[in-house]
């Protein structure tokens, strides 16, 4: 009987030389970030600055030069880390905290594979370096020669050692030449988006540890001379804003610096170690979601800071500024929020095309209150050493798509939406002055509908849309009929048709402009939004005999599982008792949706000022509802809380269309309150403190649904 028997041999991988090519190309994703790579090896390399000399016009054919005054290399550690393609030097020396001699830098690259971005530029590659108290290094790389090779390992690179030619005396440094160009013929918009690019390395707002970078075009320095000066795009900034989040507590600084060509004074407002409201993360319910910043949404994040200057693009305004084609110009290609880690930035956030925070599509949702891409220039700082769950991806665009990732936008977005709250009063005020009268709001709405339908035949897809337009039309000629006709001429309608009108020409656009129609239809979607927040306006709700407590009684049903779910501790006297309360006539769903609109703004702010609760019994939140009389208007019921309040705004603009305090609300909830009330003879107030009897526990936000009661 035969014995079977199995040989077994052992193969390593052999990469195929031309892999290097492979890398090249696919890792670094366009010229112009090949250099900024090649940049970020100067800063890690603990220089004081880099040149960048793009020579179109050298005889005998284009050079790129990236020359800087680092630590420069020996041939030891060219042999045994630079020739190591994904050698972890510059990792290990990140997690230990090693930093450099000259500027106590910790290393941006951990990876090693940065030092293929040369290839991506050009097939002849020669890099001279040298380090302190050692002989120059010449490393010369043909790129063609090396990947006809069969294998890696049998494409060996020449290194030549001489006496210092390039680095002579007591300099250190590299210098890479790149030659035989794989983009040969750049234009001067190129030029210029690289010089912009490159530059933009280093955090504007940070002057700390300055690492200087130069990009030289000889015989073409026109090509760059006119570009703007930094420091004067942003003193045409209208708005300024700085924050900076430290585990839970939130310091802020803003700045309304005028309108050019208005009459209107300046203003600052900030606060010191207050809770940052955060956005809900897309897919999931807000009410389960995180409503404040805290230590676990800053874990493997670190502190967040950041300066944002916002900008005013809007017709009355841009008249009265100079050179606004070439701010316009620059916010087009600039604009956006971009990230830096110790003053270095991450490649590629705020580049043009790289919406990460989802700006634009904010703005379309709430075009007057939201902040697009392209109206601010703004930097995130982080701590390279403390953002450790931040990880680049290989490609070098961008963090991985990870949870520390997703709260690190949230937290931006968080930010932004505190500059959006106080940027809001401001605007309001310059809007009021340069406002011009906008003719009869009944017929606006009929030529961007009717250009939106012709699109949407154009396209074929009226199927696909035409039921949200005709429900956008119906409902818009309803609130007017509803809303005019009752005098409501005087609470601002004007500014909410005209967000349909404006939402009904930007979905116009997104089609005209072949846009993306999974986009478009979210877009109209969202504009549905906005209008199914006044459906209940519209309805004929005839307005009949109600008492006081009917009314009290189905919020709270309404409500039963939400105060149970937020542990909010309830307390109602009135409902304690059995006495009816007052009588008034109204139309009793109307009202009802505005009572349960303080009460939702209530929850909210609850979970703002207490966001950990663990147990309903021992909970700090707390909500009241009562009957009172003290109000000279009439008699009135009362919700309060002991949330953090109103902020000293005052009650004109807590009930102005779409302003809000929120980070995603939509600025409709107290002007629909008010709304109902008005249309059912009554109004909202919001009493002083003491104006009102109220347990003292109930320190925070106190609004009162006022009526005109029956007597009996």
């Amino acid at each position: 009987m035969g014995v079977s028997v199995s040989n077994r041999t052992s193969q390593p991988f052999r990469p195929r030389a031309r892999v290097l090519q492979l890398l090249g190309d696919e890792l670094i994703g366009s010229a112009r970030l090949a250099v900024f790579e090649l940049v970020k090896n100067a800063y890690d390399a603990d220089a004081n600055g880099v040149t960048v000399t793009l020579d179109l016009d050298s005889p005998p054919e284009p050079t790129i030069t990236v020359a800087d005054d680092g630590e420069g290399m020996t041939l030891d550690t060219l042999r045994s880390v630079w020739l190591v393609l994904g050698d972890d030097h510059r990792r290990r020396q990140r997690r230990a905290q090693r930093r450099t001699a000259r500027h106590g830098r910790l290393p941006l690259g951990e990876k090693g594979v940065g030092r293929l971005a040369a290839h991506k530029l050009g097939s002849r590659i020669v890099m001279t370096t040298r380090a302190a108290g050692a002989e120059e290094c010449v490393v010369d790389i043909d790129w063609n020669e090396m990947i006809e090779r069969p294998f890696l390992d049998e494409a060996p690179v020449t290194i030549t050692t001489r006496v210092p030619r390039s680095f002579p005396g007591c300099r250190t440094g590299t210098r890479i030449d790149i030659r035989d160009l794989r983009e040969k013929h750049w234009t001067r918009g190129e030029v210029r988006r690289l010089h912009n690019q490159i530059l933009s390395i280093c955090s504007p707002f940070d002057e700390s540890d300055r690492f200087r970078v130069a990009l030289r075009v000889p015989r073409h320095e026109r090509w760059v001379a006119d570009l703007p000066d930094m420091s004067g795009i942003l003193d045409q900034a209208i708005w300024k804003f700085s924050f900076r989040l430290d585990g839970g507590a939130f310091d802020w600084n803003y700045e309304f610096r005028g309108a050019p060509g208005v009459d209107i004074e300046s203003r600052r407002a900030g606060g010191t170690g207050e809770s940052l409201q955060l956005p809900p993360r897309p897919g999931e319910r807000a009410a389960g979601d995180k409503v404040v910043a805290d230590e676990a949404v800053t874990a493997g994040i670190g502190p967040v800071s950041g300066t944002f200057f916002v900008y005013d693009r809007d017709r009355e305004i841009r008249k009265r500024l100079p050179n606004i084609r070439l701010l316009e110009s620059y916010l087009n290609d600039m604009g956006g929020v971009r990230v830096y880690r110790d003053g270095i930035r991450v490649y590629n956030y705020g580049e043009l095309g790289d919406d990460w925070l989802g700006l634009d599509l904010r703005r379309v949702n709430m075009p007057t209150r939201r902040i697009s891409r392209n109206i601010v220039l703004g930097a995130v700082d982080l701590s390279l050493r403390d953002s450790t769950d931040l990880v680049e991806k290989t490609n070098r665009e961008g963090f991985v798509e990870n949870d520390a990732r997703h709260r690190l936008r949230r937290i931006v977005l968080g930010a932004l939406a505190a500059l959006e709250n106080e940027r809001q009063i401001d605007k309001a005020r310059v809007q009021q002055l340069t406002a011009r009268p906008r003719g009869d709001i009944s017929d606006r709405i009929d030529k961007p509908v009717a250009d939106l339908r012709r699109a949407l035949e154009r396209l074929r897809m009226a199927d696909r849309f035409g039921k949200h337009l005709e429900r956008i039309e119906t409902y818009y000629r309803n609130m007017q009929e509803t809303l005019l006709s009752a005098g409501m001429s005087g609470l601002n309608l004007t500014v909410v048709f005209h967000e349909v009108e404006r939402g009904v020409r930007m979905l116009h656009r997104t089609l005209a402009a072949g846009g993306d129609r999974e986009s478009a239809e979210s877009q109209a979607r969202d504009l549905m939004r906005l209008l199914d927040g006044f459906a209940a306006l519209v309805r004929r709700d005839s307005k009949k005999e109600h008492t006081a407590r009917k009314l009290v009684e189905g919020a709270c049903r309404f409500n039963a599982l939400r105060f149970r779910y937020h542990r909010i501790r309830f307390c109602s006297p009135f409902l304690d008792g059995e006495a009816p309360g007052f009588r008034s006539r109204f139309a009793f769903n109307l009202v009802l949706g505005a009572l349960d609109n303080l009460v939702d703004n209530a929850l909210y702010w609850l979970r703002v000022r207490w966001p950990e609760e663990p147990r309903s019994d021992g909970s700090r939140r707390r909500l009241y509802i009562d009957i009172s009389r003290d109000l000279k208007a009439g008699p009135a019921i009362v919700v309060a809380d002991n949330g953090p309040g109103y902020r000293n705004d005052d009650p004109d603009r807590l009930t102005r269309p779409f302003f809000t305090r929120k980070p995603d609300g939509m600025g409709l909830g107290l002007y629909y309150a008010n709304l109902a009330m008005e249309l059912n003879g009554g109004r909202l107030a919001f009493p002083e403190p003491g104006e009102v009897e109220i347990p003292p526990e109930f320190d925070g936000a106190v609004a009162a649904l006022v009526f005109k009661e029956i007597q009996s």
